[in-house]
């Protein structure tokens, strides 16, 4: 269940970094990239990824159109994934897919996604989860070397 705070909080993340996204730029030497599409909001991007030899994420940046939610998760999730393994990420994204489709409380420990937990409240708005869920479908996609996906 969602409390007072953790809405509030979630409003004031989601501003934050739908007016001001981190990473949001094109990495010019990205080892990987892909293009994301939500048709039902319209949101587009492209995720790009510097990844090492040892399957570290170097770098990793996003630009594109898109809602609030779908621009602040992208922000969020580059500024998570930024340093951590392919195999980390992979992660991740399981388990924020999970907790935007309520599939684990986000209050529970089985999972590592810190402020993140903070779009378990789309659970509730079944067209957002899509928006929140772009810019993951989008990174897992690049990281496997497909260079496009749709969340239709």
């Amino acid at each position: 269940m969602i409390d007072e705070r953790t809405k509030q909080l979630y409003q004031e993340l989601l501003l934050d970094h739908n007016k001001n996204p981190r990473n949001f730029r094109v990495i010019e030497s990205a080892s990987h990239e892909a293009v994301g599409h939500n048709p039902l909001c319209g949101d587009k991007l492209v995720v790009y990824l510097s990844v090492n030899d040892d399957k570290i994420i170097e770098d990793v940046s996003f630009i594109g159109d898109g809602c609030a939610i779908s621009k602040a998760s992208a922000s969020m999730m580059t500024t998570y994934i930024k340093g951590k393994s392919v195999d980390e990420a992979e992660k991740l994204f399981h388990q924020f897919h999970d907790l935007a489709t309520g599939k684990i409380d986000p209050d529970s420990d089985e999972h590592d996604l810190g402020r993140l937990k903070v779009f378990a409240g789309v659970r509730d708005l079944p067209a957002r989860v899509k928006c929140a869920t772009l810019a993951w479908h989008t990174v897992h996609a690049a990281s496997q070397g497909e260079e496009k996906v749709t969340t239709e």
